[in-house]
């Protein structure tokens, strides 16, 4: 009974993300700290991470930059997971995450918005990142490039 529980939730957790386009794959720390200084995050930012996945970008970016973050994220097991580690080791972090679909969440606050995402899941971001930040809101993609219409864009390999 409880192995077809947990077994159950592990399968959803798995093919919900997927399903809308925003499958987990961690980001090396490395990378992390690469975009934050790609999109020359500081003190007055306000950056919101797309599928922030266990939150390593939303928890990097006060801690490195002094950055306020947000992360959207589709998975319950990642969005819980992130928000413990963050009580865990720094519990006076101010990040938020919101558990949701990122297509549905507002993210008119933001000053740079990170991604680790599909191409095809990028394509279908492009109207809301075209109309729905500030003027001069950074956008930084991680590995996928289908967002070369937006002016300010930082590709890392």
């Amino acid at each position: 009974m409880w192995f077809a529980l947990v077994l159950a939730i592990g399968a959803v957790s798995v093919m919900w993300p997927e399903a809308i386009g925003s499958a987990w794959q961690p980001t090396s720390m490395k990378i992390v700290r690469t975009m934050l200084e790609m999109a020359e995050v500081g003190p007055a930012d306000m950056v919101y991470d797309l599928g922030s996945g266990d939150g390593r970008i939303v928890v990097e970016a006060p801690r490195r930059r002094q950055a306020r973050a947000v992360g959207i994220e589709a998975d319950p097991l990642r969005v819980l997971w992130s928000r413990l580690v963050i009580a865990l080791l720094d519990p006076c972090n101010p990040v938020r995450i919101v558990w949701g679909d990122f297509f549905h969440q507002n993210i008119s606050e933001a000053t740079v918005v990170t991604l680790f995402l599909t191409q095809r899941t990028n394509q279908r971001l492009k109207p809301r990142l075209q109309q729905e930040p500030r003027p001069g809101t950074r956008v930084v993609s991680h590995e996928h490039s289908a967002l070369a219409w937006v002016e300010s864009l930082c590709r890392l390999w």
